[in-house]
């Protein structure tokens, strides 16, 4: 990732200015404590599988990774001047950490980890991936995940 502190002046204004919305610290619903919950990772960086179709530039599909994908297997096809894949390419959990995730099941600090992960490409309009994100919804929920981790790039 870029350190907005290394860009242009402009480039870091228009940032720091975007509006950022403001939650209230509530969860949005109640469940399970973690350690009960079946748990997916979701990210945008533009991940898939070396056999898989490369994202491109408005890409509002979806790709499927296992979750026995070797980190050797997994390829990112984000693009962008304003992003460096160098973190992803020396320790790949980094941007999508499995092992981790893995760990955290091995430990008991969540109950499983789902079969499959998925990755969207960032930078595209989320109005466009709707029919896509309601389509991954009912995959997730058939697979019974009950906890995302989102991982935006």
């Amino acid at each position: 990732m870029v350190d907005v502190r290394t860009l242009p002046d402009v480039m870091q204004k228009n940032l720091t200015a975007l509006d950022c919305p403001v939650f209230e610290n509530k969860p949005w619903v109640r469940g399970a404590p973690l350690k009960d919950r079946r748990v997916a990772m979701l990210s945008s960086a533009g991940l898939h599988l070396r056999s898989d179709q490369h994202f491109v530039g408005g890409d509002h599909s979806y790709r499927v990774i296992p979750n026995d994908t070797a980190p050797d297997d997994i390829v990112m096809s984000h693009i962008s001047v304003n992003f460096d894949r160098t973190a992803f390419q020396q320790d790949f959990n980094v941007t999508f950490p499995l092992q981790h995730l893995a760990d955290m099941e091995e430990e008991g600090l969540i109950g499983s980890v789902a079969s499959n992960h998925y990755s969207f490409m960032g930078a595209t309009d989320p109005r466009d991936m709707e029919d896509d994100a309601r389509h991954l919804a009912g995959v997730l929920k058939a697979d019974q995940v009950d906890a995302v981790v989102l991982l935006p790039v």
